[in-house]
Parts: structure tokens; sequence; C-alpha cells
């Protein structure tokens, strides 16, 4: 069962979290083989989606945020875009679209070919958007401050989490054909106005520093065969027997992270809806019918004439309801 744990260090101003994704992950891995004509996606980009989802989870867990978390790796090598979304109950989805073969054993800088521009991107888009409002999104270039490129997932985040919230942050993250799963450590903010010093005391900075970057050196000790192979319990006690740690009640099954698609009919009419009556014919014309098929779910949607028909007959099924007041 897909499961996360959160956690605290009794007297020092770091938390932690940690998420195992099995069964949801399996899920994602095999809808994608099953229903895609692409088939399975290749080794590499496995454990790279599966990294992200579980770094997704975690980022998700660290923010009181009643919307969608999307993590967002992009750029101009053979993985285009890979997306790992989280719902602020934790239901999750991911994908990855390919513009040519990635090699075996290919690393992150390789498959993005950061040196052409990769990026990495953060979305947080509210459940309940207010007039106007557009998500927050943060974006960050898979290098370094010195531009050396960035080698793994762990290393792009905990980079975005220092450019993007001023706060230090270590992830570990693995995955496989069976588990996806991830470690964060993450310094909490101080009291009063500045997170990381600034107006604080010095050596009260100082100590902060220090009791983080001990607890920090000890997370990065887990191998990723450790994380993928042990459990949650065994994980924590390893690392940190000597520390004091509170942990929170487990969340698992429906109030834990799990695979679920937000995609419908409807949305996919929305979409024909905006392609146009002229195109949606043309297709029809050719092929007879329109069939999407998610790229989350692999879920296949077709539409005959007579759908098409009643989608551009009666637009308002498939379009949001004029502002208050407009006649």
């Amino acid at each position: 069962m897909s499961e996360l744990h959160k956690f605290i260090f009794e007297g020092i101003p770091v938390r932690g979290a940690i998420v195992r994704l099995d069964g949801a992950w399996r899920e994602m891995l095999a809808r994608r083989a099953a229903n895609t004509t692409s088939g399975a996606y290749p080794v590499p980009v496995r454990e790279l989606l599966g990294e992200m989802a579980a770094a997704g989870v975690l980022m998700q867990s660290s923010i009181k945020f009643n919307g969608t978390l999307v993590l967002q790796i992009f750029g101009d090598g053979p993985l285009r875009l890979a997306v790992a979304e989280v719902q602020s109950d934790l239901a999750l989805r991911a994908t990855a679209a390919l513009t040519g073969e990635v090699p075996e054993g290919a690393r992150l800088a390789e498959m993005v070919n950061v040196a052409g521009g990769g990026r990495c991107a953060i979305t947080l888009d509210p459940k309940d958007k207010l007039p106007g409002q557009q998500p927050y999104q943060g974006v960050v270039p898979l290098v370094d401050a010195q531009e050396r490129p960035l080698s793994s997932m762990s290393e792009v985040l905990a980079h975005y989490m220092r450019q993007s919230e001023q706060l230090e942050a270590m992830l570990v993250l693995a995955a496989d054909d069976q588990v996806a799963a991830g470690l964060l450590i993450q310094r909490m903010p101080m009291q009063g106005v500045a997170n990381l010093g600034g107006s604080q005391d010095e050596l009260v900075g100082q100590g902060a520093d220090e009791e983080y970057n001990r607890i920090a050196t000890l997370a990065a000790s887990l191998t990723r065969e450790e994380l993928l192979a042990l459990d949650v319990d065994t994980v924590l006690r390893r690392l940190f027997w000597q520390e004091n740690l509170a942990r929170f009640a487990p969340q698992q099954g429906a109030l834990g992270p799990r695979f679920a698609c937000t995609c419908s009919r409807e949305r996919v009419g929305r979409m024909l809806e905006t392609l146009g009556r002229e195109e949606a014919e043309s297709i029809l014309a050719e092929q007879g019918q329109i069939e999407v098929g998610c790229e989350y779910c692999g879920q296949q949607y077709r539409f005959d004439a007579v759908d098409a028909a009643q989608i551009f007959a009666a637009p308002s099924v498939f379009q949001p309801p004029p502002p208050k007041g407009a006649q």
C-alpha cells in the first residue's frame, strides 16, 4: 500500500517526510504499457518519472495548498517533457513525452539536453481561483550556480527550493518497476521576519545551520537500494536512531498517495470545441470518428459525427457560464 510518513525533530527546526509508492506507481506503469501504442517507457524514463511522482507527493505534503502541484521537466532532448501532478488530497498521476530514443543508462542531462535549455518548472494551480487569478509558477534551469549540469532529480529540486523558497532542503529519490520512493529533509523557517538568519541572533542562526547540516548528512547516507527495499520504520531507525523524532500518523489508503486521473469525456469535449468545427469535421471525414487517448491513464474517448454535432450545436455544455450580470 502506498504511504506517506511525516515527522519532525524535537527541539530542532528541521522536518522530514518519506513516501513509498508501490500500488499507485505500478498502476501508472501498467496503464501506460497496456493502453498506449508506444508501450512502456524506457527504463531511464520510468525511473525519472517515478522519482518525480515521489517528489511531487513530498512537496505537496509540505505546503498548505488547496489545488494541484505540477512538477515538470522539459527540454529539447529525446525526453521532451515529463510531468507529475499531485492534488491536495495526494491523488497523483504522471506522464512523459518522447521525441527520440533514450539510451540505456541515460542520465537526466542526456535525456533532456541540459545544454539545450532544459528547465524544471513547478506550478501551483489553485482549486478555487479568484477572478483573474493565475497559477503560480517557478522555473529554474537544470544547472547549478556555476552553470554545471545537475545530474539527478533530487539535486534539481534541492536547487529549486533554495532558489524559490529560500529554504535549505535535501532529497533522496529512487524508483524501479515496483516502487517509487523519496525522503525529504527540510529546514523550517525561523520565527520572525527572516527565515535564514537576517535579523535573527547570529548564534541561533549558526546553531540551526549546524543542526540541519547534521541531519541532512545522515539522510544523505541513505542509498538508492535501501530506500527501495526497506520499510519506512527501518529507514528512519537506521538513519536517525539517536534523534528524538515526533512522528505523525501515516497517510495511507484513501487518505494517502494514490493514482487518480482527472480526465473525463466532458473535458475532452471542451478540448474538441476549442479545436473548432472545421478541424473536427475534417478528422471525421478522414477517420470516421475522433479518438482521443489520455496520456496519463490511457483512457480512450471516441466521438462520432453525432457526438461532434451535439458539441458544436450546444457549446454551452462545454463552456463556463457567463459572468454575473451578463444578459
